[in-house]
């Protein structure tokens, strides 16, 4: 078995966790309030925005063997750089406020996310951060695969408000056939345990985010 189909194995609990929440069951039959995808765009942003900073500390905390991760970190910062305007351009387009989300603060589970990330890249095996691409990429493939066309049907939002979703479904399917070679490559036992427990953390923590977002029926006066 490869390490790739491993990591999906080793994370199927956590993974099943997270798809099976209400909320995201919702999303993926188009069951979605303006007031939900609002919040969830701007939870987004708050991770969004540290992808390439944390990126470029993983890639500088990388050991000498692991030359070829690095060039591969370095091709993922130049895909990701400024997709946190998109973000924002997103909550604009459907109604939202972007300079307060810009100048707010994220909710817990994403600000104990991107801190236990920088953490475990300063502290621990930095390679531990792919674990975060695992969970976040394919989580964006099943959303923007299989959700945003009902969702922009449902709230009648222009494409525009739906960059950030849409991009991410084509780019990120290229970005997990790239993630599956590179995490097929990794082949030392302790990278791939970091891997493995940092997808576990991340699966838990972007689950309690998707719990905090207001439901459809908690929220049918945003529709008005």
């Amino acid at each position: 078995m490869s390490f790739f189909e491993s990591l999906q194995q080793e994370t199927q609990h956590e993974r099943q966790a997270l798809f099976g929440l209400p909320i995201i069951s919702d999303a993926l039959e188009g069951q979605v309030s303006l007031a939900s995808y609002r919040a969830f765009l701007t939870q987004a942003y708050y991770h969004v925005r540290h992808t390439v900073p944390l990126m470029m500390a993983c890639g500088a905390r990388l050991p000498s063997h692991l030359e070829w991760l690095r060039r591969a970190v370095a091709d993922y910062i130049e895909d990701e750089y400024g997709h946190e305007t998109w973000v924002l351009n997103d909550i604009e387009a459907c109604g939202g406020d972007k300079a307060a989300v810009r100048d707010g603060r994220p909710g817990l589970p994403i600000e104990l996310m991107v801190s236990y990330l920088y953490d475990l890249i300063a502290r621990g095996n930095p390679v531990g951060l792919f674990g975060m691409v695992n969970v976040l990429e394919g989580t964006s493939i099943a959303l923007a695969t299989h959700a945003a066309g009902s969702i922009q049907t449902r709230l009648e939002l222009p494409d525009n408000a739906f960059s950030y979703l849409n991009s991410h479904g084509s780019l990120d399917i290229e970005h997990m056939n790239t993630y599956r070679r590179l995490m097929d490559q990794l082949d030392d036992p302790q990278d791939q345990a970091a891997v493995i427990q940092a997808s576990k953390v991340v699966y838990r923590l972007y689950a309690d985010m998707f719990r905090e977002l207001p439901r459809h029926e908690e929220s049918a006066n945003a529709l008005v």
